[in-house]
């Protein structure tokens, strides 16, 4: 008689792995710990890329801006304690920017809890009112079911951040190799209810404005909204840091809310006579920190996945419980006609954002010091249709905002809750998402040295963004506040940098320090050429009056 054949078996480390790939996951973003040292193993064979970071928020960043830029939330890995709180930051960014992101977390061993065990912590007390769910494997065999719970969790509903804690001993037990089917998301959808108060609503508005925001856009839904939007011509504004939903070139796109925005953009909030969002929420940014559009009688339709609508103000006349896609398909196969007064008033906002947005071509002197303008203008119309933006928070971040064209979806990656660091971890995350495509980052001094050390990590992995930092010699934003409420008492926001071109080019990317307006064009030319040929990132230091802080 033939002996039973073994049942086959692997780690739980190894089936989240394999779990890991079944979602579609393509890389993932660590600082390694031995706290998780069993899935680390499991990447070692997998088609699925790891790389390695120089610190736990940069990695955790980097995972931000790749849940953005793709269809599957972007996966980062860290180990307990410390590699955990260094995380937190990007787990605040996710959370308020409705960015799908799972992080994984190695935890101490069972039975060394509640003990002060080294780098021991409370996973759902730090984290369980910054993300959407937490989740700790305590049994082995529902490792494959909790990466599904997990990536189901980050991409449902509103988008999100979910931690997934890892115990170091629970990875190690052998299990089956059976895995857990992916969960599907639901879109939502649009009821004839909600199609016949829409065609009547926008029918009877003289004054419509749509306004887009979130996550949750394919480059199709955005190609397809816009569409419809100048077929009928009727205007579309973007949610703060949310642009590239409506292509910057289109004749329906009439600017950005938010801080920096234009008066005009504010001006037709309080102006519209139906306000439609989609994606997103008239929230404390985009209202001027709820003062526009309060009016509870203010006929708004808010088309958001979200049944709880966080973050809203103002009216609500009808919501939409569907994702942007599901939305957007419903609206083209709508059968209206638009009004005549639509062309005019889409085609005056439009003239105001063009006007607002206009690069500043003034002839170039040679001994004033460089311009953020000068950069502007000599980066911009050479652009590719498709080039990223990416930018953390800061004035620096106002030129990127303002001049960079957005043209498709993914174009623009940045803070929406304001953290700082963002720029060269989402730079690089965008270079290794899209090789080839031109990748833009615009720093700030003071936001570019806390995640400069990710320059490492691009050039480990062939990323090739280039990296903008205006050096004003102190955290600008701050002290424009300051110089508001305390004028000529500067406390707390000066600077003292390197010569962050030697700094780049240690790192082993070209790097060069402008100083002047009159270098600024070849520098820029040069900084590109060097992308190109050499193949590695560049950082251009520009060293900009201190007095000039906001364009």
């Amino acid at each position: 008689m033939a002996a039973p054949t073994a049942a086959i078996t692997k780690s739980a480390g190894h089936v989240i792995v394999d779990s890991l790939a079944a979602h579609g996951v393509k890389r993932v973003y660590c600082v390694p710990g031995e706290s998780y040292l069993d899935v680390l193993d499991g990447l070692h064979d997998a088609k699925i890329q790891t790389i390695v970071c120089r610190h736990e928020g940069g990695a955790a960043y980097m995972a931000e801006a790749e849940g953005k830029l793709s269809q599957v939330p972007g996966v980062a890995m860290v180990t307990r304690g410390p590699g955990a709180a260094n995380a937190f930051v990007a787990v605040h960014t996710a959370w308020q920017d409705a960015t799908p992101m799972v992080l994984f977390v190695g935890l101490i061993p069972v039975a060394d809890r509640e003990r002060e065990s080294f780098q021991e912590f409370d996973i759902k007390a730090w984290f369980g009112t910054g993300a959407k769910r937490v989740l700790v494997l305590d049994s082995a065999e529902r490792a494959s079911e909790i990466v599904a719970e997990a990536f189901f969790a980050a991409a449902s509903g509103r988008p999100g951040p979910v931690v997934v804690g890892l115990p170091e001993d629970v990875i190690t037990h052998r299990i089956g190799t059976e895995l857990h089917p992916v969960i599907p998301v639901a879109g939502g959808g649009v009821s004839p209810g909600d199609a016949a108060v829409l065609k009547d609503a926008l029918q009877s508005a003289s004054k419509p404005l749509f306004i887009t925001g979130g996550n949750d856009w394919t480059r199709g839904s955005s190609e397809k909204l816009t569409s419809w939007l100048e077929g009928l011509n009727l205007p579309a504004a973007s949610d703060w840091r949310a642009n590239g939903v409506v292509s910057s070139d289109s004749p329906s796109y009439v600017g950005s809310f938010g801080y920096g925005r234009d008066d005009s953009v504010a001006a037709s909030l309080s102006e519209a006579d139906l306000v439609v969002t989609i994606g997103t929420v008239l929230g404390d940014v985009l209202t001027d920190g709820f003062t526009l559009r309060q009016d509870w009688s203010a006929r708004n339709i808010i088309v958001n996945i979200d049944t709880s609508l966080r973050g809203r103000s103002g009216g609500v006349h009808h919501q939409i419980v569907a994702k942007p896609g599901a939305f957007v398909d419903a609206l083209a196969a709508l059968e209206m006609n638009g009004r005549p007064e639509w062309k005019d008033w889409t085609a005056g906002l439009r003239n105001h954002q063009e006007n607002y947005a206009r690069l500043n071509d003034a002839a170039v002197e040679h001994d004033v010091p460089a311009r953020m303008d000068a950069v502007m203008a000599a980066l911009v119309p050479d652009l590719p249709h498709d080039a990223v933006v990416t930018f953390g928070a800061g004035n620096h971040s106002a030129w990127g905002h303002k001049f960079f064209p957005t043209r498709v979806f993914g174009s623009m990656l940045s803070t929406r809750n304001g953290s700082m660091g963002y720029s060269v971890p989402s730079a690089v995350a965008a270079s290794l998402e899209n090789p080839g495509r031109r990748v833009v980052s615009v720093a700030g001094d003071g936001e570019f040295m806390m995640n400069c050390n990710e320059l490492a990590t691009a050039l480990q992995y062939g990323a090739t963004p280039l990296v903008i930092v205006m050096d004003n010699g102190q955290y600008g934003t701050i002290r424009s506040h300051q110089e508001f409420h305390y004028p000529g008492r500067i406390s707390g926001t000066q600077l003292t940098n390197p010569d962050f071109a030697v700094l780049a080019q240690g790192f082993g990317a070209y790097g060069e320090k402008v100083m002047h307006d009159g270098d600024v064009r070849g520098a820029v030319k040069r900084a590109l050429a060097a992308i190109d040929g050499e193949g590695v990132p560049a950082v251009l230091h520009i060293v900009v009056d201190p007095a000039v802080m906001l364009p």
